[in-house]
């Protein structure tokens, strides 16, 4: 087989993202986008569509309309088994076609392939989180919602993100919330969980918007442990100033920074709408005028982990975060005709998939996808092909001696959707 132009090697602007083919065949995406249901058509088949939308992301595109220096990269085209990238009109239509359905077996997959690599294990809970991601037009038939970027209330799509606490990745997303449905969609992750897992998550840490205090209770009754804040009132602001000093304990907390020795007050309570008594920990000397107040029902751990573990939930505001200025997250806008929910969850696999590359790279293991575009996927090279093999010789750059040391340049790798046709990438010396 010749390269799309008919040489046996040809230029590639994009060579970097080769180094994500190794992550792509272990998750085995090629194969989960048919079995997964996601669409056709007659001479483009689910993987050529998913993936070149994977590699956009990948990629850092940031709108559908943006494509065009992708497609018009023959090196990428050879990586998918195309002639050429399909253009803007057929993603952006393409991406319509999807359901929810087919993008929540994607996820399920993919955290199942997570798992038996030693990953998304939930041994430590999960963190969840909301995201508003903002619309920029007018006349839309979005509800409105609270942007913290923009300290305001307008027309956004809101988005449900659950983060696995111990291993860094996020195992879900769902991009078609309403206001109606945002409450239960805590129990709708612990259905997706134990569907993917086998048994209810262990742990779920989130801030008190996320849910009610009767899906508390429900969640109670399942035997599922909760950690949240609650809202202080003044009354409660009043009991806790009335309490003698000898009530308040002072825990020492391992963490880089101020605010190591809280005070803490622990008591069993009873809440309206909650079934069963509650932890409350009141915890001051942390900055606050107030006390912070959390609430749980996970009566084993003790004070000290309960409020060591909440501190740890900005770990998925973090990831987030990253993702925003990684993959262009909030990049919606009226001119963007690209279903969110599909964004979304291409967004998390193109996370895992630099989550994976870092995982291998010394000192890399935490590195945002900013760091790793810059330092390593954002390269330039030369790919040389024969009928059995797929060499991309990636032009040296400051920080690719890592990806050598890493053992890279001895891997080589099967691409199942070439037929097996094997990867190798090399450094040439400059």
């Amino acid at each position: 087989m010749r390269s799309p132009t008919g040489r046996p090697s040809l230029s590639c602007d994009h060579a970097g993202l080769f180094l994500l083919v190794p992550a792509i065949a272990q998750l085995g995406l090629s194969e989960l986008a048919s079995s997964c249901g996601y669409p056709s058509t007659t001479v483009l088949s689910a993987w050529h569509s998913l993936g070149s939308l994977l590699l956009h992301k990948c990629a850092r595109t940031p709108r559908s309309s943006h494509v065009h220096a992708l497609a018009d990269d023959p090196g990428l085209a050879l990586l998918m088994g195309l002639t050429a990238l399909p253009k803007a009109t057929h993603l952006t239509s393409y991406s319509y076609r999807v359901r929810r359905s087919n993008s929540e077996q994607l996820l399920a997959a993919v955290t199942g392939r997570l798992r038996e690599l030693g990953l998304a294990t939930g041994q430590d809970g999960f963190n969840l989180d909301f995201h508003a991601i903002r619309h920029h037009g007018i006349d839309v038939p979005l509800e409105k919602h609270y942007v913290p970027a923009r300290s305001q209330r307008t027309r956004a799509m809101l988005t449900f993100f659950a983060h696995d606490h111990a291993s860094q990745e996020m195992v879900y997303a769902n991009a078609e919330l309403t206001k109606a449905e945002q409450a239960r969609e805590v129990i709708a992750f612990a259905d997706y969980w134990k569907n993917v897992s086998g048994s209810d998550p262990s742990l779920l840490v989130f801030d008190s918007k996320l849910t009610t205090y009767k899906i508390l209770s429900e969640l109670t009754e399942r035997g599922i442990h909760w950690l949240t804040l609650r809202e202080r009132g003044p009354k409660l602001i009043a009991d806790l100033q009335a309490l003698p000093e000898t009530e308040w304990k002072k825990v020492r907390i391992d963490r880089v920074g101020r605010y190591r020795e809280p005070e803490i007050h622990d008591a069993l309570i009873k809440i309206k709408g909650i079934d069963s008594p509650v932890r409350q920990l009141a915890v001051r000397n942390i900055g606050r005028e107030h006390p912070t107040m959390l609430i749980t029902n996970a009566l084993d751990l003790t004070t000290k982990q309960l409020f060591a573990r909440y501190a740890e939930r900005m770990t998925i505001e973090n990831e987030l975060d990253a993702y925003i200025s990684g993959f262009h997250l909030n990049a919606l806008s009226s001119g963007l005709p690209l279903n969110v929910d599909l964004d979304t969850t291409l967004t998390v696999i193109a996370g895992n998939l630099y989550r994976l590359l870092a995982r291998q790279l010394p000192r890399y293991e935490n590195a945002t996808p900013d760091k790793l575009w810059r330092h390593f996927l954002d390269a330039t090279g030369t790919i040389h092909t024969t009928n059995t093999t797929l060499t991309v010789d990636l032009n040296i750059r400051t920080y690719h001696p890592v990806l050598i040391a890493a053992g890279l340049a001895d891997q080589t790798t099967p691409i199942p959707w070439l037929n097996g046709r094997e990867l190798r990438l090399r450094f040439p010396p400059r």
